[in-house]
This record gives structure tokens, C-alpha cells and sequence, in this order.
């Protein structure tokens, strides 16, 4: 059995960045080659209202696993040209 969380990615202060990470540690059974899935919570956090959540354009990859550490989550505005910023709330599963 994996295990499953939360993470917060910053895209910083405004005027923000297009690209954001943020490493999850201390998964010391996740494996090379564990299947890891990450996506954006309904949740507001200090930076962003529940309807600002529902329609920034995000997407959200988890990779570059180091076996018995952790991975990464990536964030990408989809938008041409768009940067965001703040917190968003990310869950994740890996298996």
C-alpha cells in the first residue's frame, strides 16, 4: 500500500511565474517505479476563494521520484501567456 497527502504549490507573489514545484519527502516506501498522481483540491487557501480554484487553468504532473525519499509535483499554467500566483492545495496518491 502507498500512501496519499496534501502539498502546498507556490507560484509566488504576484505578478507570479507559469511554472511551480514542490517536493514531497518522507515516503520512504515509494519505489523507482511507483505510480504517483497528483491534482488540484477544492480548497481555498490564503491566496486563492474556492471560485478562483475552479477556473485557473493548471496542470498538474508528479514525477522524479527518489526511491525511498519522494517526488515532485509540478505546476504549468495552461494559459498562453498566464501567470499565476499564490497557494494552491494539491493532493496526491502514489502507489
Amino acid at each position: 500500500m502507498g500512501a496519499q497527502g496534501t502539498a502546498d504549490l507556490n507560484f509566488g507573489a504576484h505578478p507570479g511565474s507559469d511554472e511551480a514545484s514542490v517536493a514531497v519527502t518522507g515516503q520512504a516506501g515509494i519505489v523507482s517505479g511507483s505510480l504517483v498522481e497528483a491534482w488540484v483540491r477544492h480548497e481555498a487557501t490564503a491566496d486563492r476563494s474556492l471560485d478562483e480554484v475552479k477556473i485557473e487553468e493548471i496542470r498538474i504532473m508528479a514525477g522524479t521520484i527518489a526511491a525511498g525519499t519522494g517526488f515532485t509535483i509540478y505546476g504549468i499554467s495552461t494559459s498562453p501567456g498566464s501567470r499565476l500566483h499564490g497557494l494552491f492545495k494539491i493532493a496526491w496518491v502514489w502507489n
